[in-house]
């Protein structure tokens, strides 16, 4: 799913993960993709055995919004990135509310597909 907002665009991946080395083998694969390479932000969170997990890449604030939507869905062991290509005009809070559309749609089509069972 590729979602704009005013030239930015955002995407967002994910995979099951059960600790910090797998977290960074994904983020490693997703990184391959020149275009995820060259993203302004990829920003991401996890809740594992080892605890809850993030990194903002930049862009402040986000990943406690993912981190915040995977505890509300009592989903684990699943990692959530969700990548911004900025497109030049800054969004405001707006742009929290395209990562809980991208993180909203990874776990709807997660669960219809058995990729995240609850």
């Amino acid at each position: 799913m590729i979602l704009s907002d005013r030239g930015s665009r955002y995407a967002v991946s994910g995979a099951p993960v059960r600790d910090r080395s797998d977290i960074d083998a994904v983020l490693g694969e997703l990184k391959r993709d020149k275009a995820y390479a060259k993203a302004t932000h990829n920003t991401w969170a996890a809740v594992v055995s080892q605890g809850a997990l993030k990194a903002d890449d930049g862009e402040s604030g986000a990943a406690m919004v993912i981190l915040r939507m995977l505890d509300r869905a009592n989903v684990k062991d699943h990692l959530i990135i969700v990548t911004r290509w900025y497109g030049g005009k800054k969004l405001g809070g707006d742009r929290f509310r395209r990562v809980q559309d991208c993180v909203r749609t990874y776990l709807a089509d997660a669960r219809r597909t058995g990729l995240i069972r609850v």
